[in-house]
């Protein structure tokens, strides 16, 4: 039986918009997921993209798609910079968001977002897909019911070779630039899933000339014994793997950690254990759709996969991230 259709609309038309309006389109039939809009800052953009992907209405600007009420939730796609103004506008406007990660450029945007979702009485979510994921949900599962014991140790890492230029928005501390707000924060998700809120958080980072972070490193420790070892880089190709270790055994992760299909329980003493849930990686990104979904169904604000007193976790131990290696946005000082 068909799914109670969900109106999305799309703020935004690059990369990660692409890919989620494709996986959005594939939800149709089996998930009741129609895209109705898109908006860009150009209408001349937003049409390419309309036309590209069979979307009905095409925007030049933000406003026009929150005000459309033929749109029940927007998908809020454009650079960290921009998170803060477009979200806020859609939830005033009514409208349901999700909204890309890292959720914004600090933690004090995130509580304004979080305030306006519940002053709005709407739905709130960050684009944390890696959550949504069931070989994540699984090992999340697992390591609370005590599979590896207490844990004591989370490894994971994200980088990418570059090089990118100094006009890259990567490099653009206007647009929240750096490895850490677009890399770094997968590796310090999947810690916090684990282990909640560090205690600590100690730093050291390569800058650029303009002032983001190209190579960071990141230590967070626990009052209860544990610790995670964190990195993400624009200079280096890492393994973009994971780990986590407890007393009793461990888990790993392989490549693109954040996106698996499966992953590998080694318990003291036991032969290996290879867990998989018929994930197509390549199309994780449905899994946060159909999260979306099921929660704008049964009437919930906000995910209990993606809780939003998570998300603002995870901002201020970015933010104190950046306090550690001195890396300071515009947005900083408003």
């Amino acid at each position: 039986m068909r799914k109670e259709t969900v109106r999305w609309g799309v703020l935004a038309t690059g990369g990660i918009a692409s890919s989620f309006t494709a996986d959005l389109l594939a939800m149709r039939e089996t998930d009741g997921a129609e895209v109705v809009a898109v908006a860009s800052r150009t209408l001349a953009t937003a049409k390419a993209f309309a036309e590209r992907f069979g979307i009905p209405r095409a925007y030049g600007s933000w406003a026009e798609l929150a005000a459309d009420e033929d749109v029940d939730v927007v998908y809020v796609a454009g650079p960290h910079s921009a998170h803060r103004a477009a979200a806020g506008l859609c939830l005033e406007a009514g409208r349901a968001v999700l909204c890309e990660k890292a959720f914004t450029l600090n933690s004090r945007e995130a509580e304004e977002l979080v305030a306006a979702a519940r002053h709005h009485d709407r739905f709130l979510m960050e684009a944390m897909w890696m959550y949504c994921n069931p070989v994540v949900r699984r090992l999340a599962e697992l390591v609370r019911d005590g599979a590896i014991g207490e844990v004591r140790t989370v490894q994971a890492d994200f980088g990418l070779a570059g090089p990118f230029a100094p006009e890259h928005r990567l490099r653009d501390r206007a647009l929240g630039g750096g490895a850490l707000l677009d890399l770094g924060v997968y590796p310090v998700s999947f810690a916090h899933l684990l282990l909640g809120e560090p205690d600590r958080v100690q730093a050291d980072a390569l800058l650029s000339p303009e002032g983001v972070d190209l190579n960071t490193g990141m230590l967070l420790g626990w009052d209860a014994g544990a610790t995670a070892l964190l990195s993400c880089s624009l200079t280096a190709d890492t393994p973009i793997t994971a780990a986590v270790t407890g007393t009793k055994g461990r888990i790993e992760l392989g490549r693109g950690f954040f996106y698996p299909d499966r992953f590998v329980l080694h318990r003291n003493g036991a032969e290996p254990e290879e867990f998989t849930a018929g994930v197509d990686s390549r199309h994780s990104l449905r899994y946060e759709a159909a999260e979306v979904m099921r929660c704008l169904r049964a009437g919930e604000k906000e995910s209990p996969l993606v809780p939003l007193a998570g998300s603002l976790a995870v901002m201020r131990t970015l933010d104190a991230v950046r306090d550690r290696v001195g890396v300071r946005y515009p947005a900083d000082e408003a």
